[in-house]
């Protein structure tokens, strides 16, 4: 396996049509902040420039996808690409340090994704960091009424960046960040106006290391003043229960046959049955991975918390289904 310091790290920015994505890129582009970036672009349209690499001025590299969303029929373009950028990277014709892929406002990044755990050239060489949403206080919560594509962008953040709150009172952008919290309460939201954000707080978040916290707001369950139909759900399994290892792997692959296309992101930190450290995994649809965490303190209460974002999950199911896997009581 790849060191991951020496994996060239990737964000995935996305966010529905309007939502700042193209401002935030380029105050991100515009900044001092010593990165080389690379950046791949996808919107619809004929004109393009046949996906080659444009050398423009300043530390970025651009590459443009005008045939198609990035996220389904030009995913092996997408792979193609990176690859074409890691030859000409250890070849020295070109220098960058990172890469960001914008998608396109329609897009569901799930698949994106997906492209760094399906192909193990790409997978061992770039490492995916983080997949950053914009949502455009103004339009976002009629937007997550109409498209469901919304909704996915929202389940799929590790951050959510709350544009344009300066054209919306207070307590509609509070409206609107409880809904968000709903559809995905492992994501910090924070406000971003006119694409200023500090570098930190979008670069480096290494939302898909196993190892990051999982944190999780205790309260997103409860009910908000007006209950939404939202396909793209959240819900959290917690107990201070061990699992019986083999008996959880052998559900979760179940679960995973049978709804891995509607399973958007999940994670969990578990308590296994007699095994000193907590066992991390993370999925992207139908895709699962799992390792070891560090060792339950002594004075740690040891507690395992899963969560579940996708289209019409079936909570009840799930829920006893994982409790079944629970060791039983003496």
């Amino acid at each position: 396996m790849t060191p991951e310091f020496s994996m060239v790290p990737v964000t995935i920015l996305t966010g529905f049509l309007g939502s700042g994505k193209t401002t935030l890129l380029n105050r991100i582009l515009s900044e001092q902040h010593g990165h080389k970036i690379a950046v791949i672009e996808n919107e619809f349209g004929e004109a393009g420039v046949d996906n080659d690499i444009l050398i423009q001025g300043g530390e970025a590299q651009i590459v443009e996808m005008n045939n198609g969303c990035v996220c389904c029929t030009v995913r092996g373009d997408l792979t193609r690409i990176l690859g074409d950028l890691k030859d000409r990277r250890d070849a020295g014709a070109i220098g960058f340090d990172r890469v960001i892929i914008e998608t396109t406002g329609m897009a569901d990044p799930g698949p994106v994704a997906q492209t760094f755990f399906l192909d193990e050239a790409i997978g061992n060489y770039y490492l995916l960091d983080s997949v950053i949403t914009l949502v455009d206080a103004m339009h976002g919560g009629q937007q997550l009424e109409d498209f469901r594509e919304a909704q996915e962008q929202v389940g799929f953040a590790d951050r959510i960046l709350l544009s344009k709150t300066d054209l919306v009172s207070e307590g509609q952008a509070e409206q609107l960040r409880r809904r968000l919290v709903q559809i995905n309460p492992r994501a910090p939201i924070h406000n971003v106006h006119f694409g200023q954000m500090p570098i930190a707080e979008v670069l480096d978040i290494r939302g898909f290391n196993l190892n990051a916290a999982l944190e999780i707001d205790p309260e997103f369950l409860e009910e908000d003043e007006h209950e939404h139909a939202s396909e793209v759900r959240s819900f959290v399994f917690r107990s201070g229960r061990p699992f019986d290892g083999a008996l959880l792997e052998e559900y979760l692959s179940g679960l995973v046959q049978v709804y891995g296309k509607d399973m958007l992101r999940y994670k969990g930190v578990v308590y296994l049955q007699d095994n000193a450290h907590r066992v991390v995994f993370q999925g992207v649809h139908m895709l699962m991975g799992g390792d070891l965490g560090k060792a339950w303190g002594d004075d740690e209460t040891r507690q395992s918390t899963i969560v579940f974002i996708g289209r019409d999950l079936p909570e009840d199911g799930f829920i006893k289904g994982l409790e079944q896997c629970l060791v039983r009581s003496e």
